[in-house]
């Protein structure tokens, strides 16, 4: 019994230590990649961290307020046996 909450505990202090946060640093000897193609300058660690929109597309889709009627599907047609 003793030994099962010792092992949640530790298991407790190890999840809250993942939660750390702080700035990325490439590792001691390290660099960061080399710069695209036509690029003239490194991107920063921040720069490589950000996605794209294309990536991470914004939705557009709007809620609907009320109910609406469906528009008629033409290729909504029954199973062919």
């Amino acid at each position: 019994m003793i030994a099962r909450a010792v092992a949640v505990a530790l298991l407790a202090l190890g999840l809250a230590a993942c939660g750390t946060q702080r700035d990325l640093q490439p590792v001691a000897g390290a660099s960061l990649p080399p710069p695209p193609y036509g690029r003239s300058d490194a991107p920063s660690a921040a720069e490589l961290l950000e996605r794209d929109p294309q990536a991470a597309p914004v939705r557009s889709e709007e809620l609907r307020r009320q109910s609406e009627e469906r528009e008629d599907d033409p290729f909504d047609l029954p199973p062919s046996n």
